[in-house]
């Protein structure tokens, strides 16, 4: 199956985007967070009790196991549609640490762009095997060069997604 490579410049685009699908990560994340911070209180005083409908905090806890079920599934969403569906990769660790790896021609050979949350464009590449820490800055040779390969013609079974 052949993948679609993107520019530097396609890729670019697609700042705002990836930019606007972290922040609603981060913010269901940090209701997760909070929601989790209740239920432990909750936890340590009641313990088994909590779990009783009679208690007095159960419905409080069922709210709070209610609101990272929600977020658990809007973070699912934000990443389906905000990444995957964009043909776009997330990479180990991609959603704590903000990382996505997008698709690229080079050199004959498919790589990967690099983003991470708070780049307001995209500097860096690796290789499909190098990840974060494989990390290069993109020259302005390579800037002209990436996703103009005709990615029919490149092998695709290397790309992990």
């Amino acid at each position: 199956m052949a993948r679609d490579a993107f520019t530097v410049a396609e890729a670019n685009a697609l700042v705002p985007g990836l930019t606007q699908t972290f922040r609603q990560v981060d913010a269901h994340k940090y209701q997760i967070r909070e929601a989790t911070k209740r239920i432990e209180v909750l936890e340590l005083l009641w313990g088994e009790a909590l779990r009783d409908p009679a208690n007095t905090d159960h419905a409080d806890y069922m709210e709070k196991r209610a609101t990272i079920d929600r977020c658990l599934r809007g973070i699912q969403r934000s990443i389906q549609e905000g990444v995957v569906a964009l043909g776009l990769r997330l990479p180990m660790g991609g959603i704590e640490d903000g990382l996505v790896d997008i698709p690229t021609t080079y050199d004959g050979r498919w790589v990967y762009l690099c983003w991470h949350m708070g780049e307001r464009e995209l500097k860096y590449w690796h290789e499909v095997d190098a990840g974060f820490q494989g990390r290069q800055e993109i020259t302005p040779e390579q800037r002209e060069e990436m996703g103009h390969d005709d990615p029919a013609g490149i092998d695709d079974s290397e790309l992990d997604f």
